[in-house]
């Protein structure tokens, strides 16, 4: 089920269905049976209080061990975002890093336009050993990157998860040499949401006031928000 699909679902179900039947434990329960292949649902359900409360090493493993639907997609990324990006990419880059970078789709993409730029992938997730760039392990929190490290950083479906967005943000501002790119949903909050996110960005205005930049650009694009940032 691609990302434009499941936007389309989430609209239907955060617009259009009345928000005390949307945010019903009993409404969502099926939902996330289905979407969590039975597992866990307790927690998964449970996530948006529990997390706070998660160790560095209790927040990684729940990562680690996600079994869900979405996990069986090639990306997260919608089409008009992955064109965005591989339209806007600097042609003067040389070194790029994608923070969150799951199984590297994006950054497969990018090598096939750039050729020449060294790729790099940043996860919490750990390692298949399989990668085709250069992948490092870690927290986004303390990104083990000297400062403007990379030409141009990509930030895809991560920051609605970060608990600490504000250092997360700083990070990824520190290592970036010229371009940052940040793709997030632009979804409202509601307790029970089939994603584990905790941060919620329905209008552009309540993302750009979260990123420190004065040169920006930002476009609602199939149902996510795409921003670049020059520095």
């Amino acid at each position: 089920m691609n990302r434009r699909v499941t936007n389309t679902i989430r609209f239907v179900m955060d617009e259009l269905v009345p928000p005390f039947v949307r945010d019903s434990k009993i409404f969502m329960y099926p939902f996330y049976y289905f979407a969590y292949r039975g597992r866990n649902i307790s927690e998964v359900m449970q996530f948006k209080s529990k997390v706070y409360s998660y160790s560095e090493e209790e927040y990684a493993s729940f990562y680690n061990n996600l079994n869900t639907i979405s996990r069986n997609r090639a990306t997260d990324l919608n089409q008009a975002c992955i064109d965005f990006i591989l339209d806007k990419i600097d042609p003067s880059t040389t070194s790029l890093i994608d923070i969150g970078c799951g199984s590297g789709y994006l950054l497969g993409k990018i090598g096939e336009k750039f050729p020449s730029v060294q790729l790099n992938g940043f996860d919490i997730k750990e390692p298949n050993g399989d990668e085709k760039f250069n992948y490092v392990h870690g927290n986004i929190e303390q990104l083990p990157f000297e400062d403007n490290a990379f030409d141009t950083v990509v930030c895809c479906h991560t920051i609605e998860h970060l608990l600490k967005l504000d250092a997360c943000i700083a990070e990824l501002k520190r290592i970036t040499k010229k371009q940052l790119f940040i793709v997030t949903p632009c979804q409202r909050f509601f307790y029970y949401t089939l994603d584990e996110h905790v941060n919620f960005f329905p209008y552009e205005e309540k993302l750009t006031s979260v990123l420190p930049f004065e040169n920006y650009e930002c476009h609602k694009l199939q149902g996510d928000w795409a921003y670049l940032a020059m520095k």
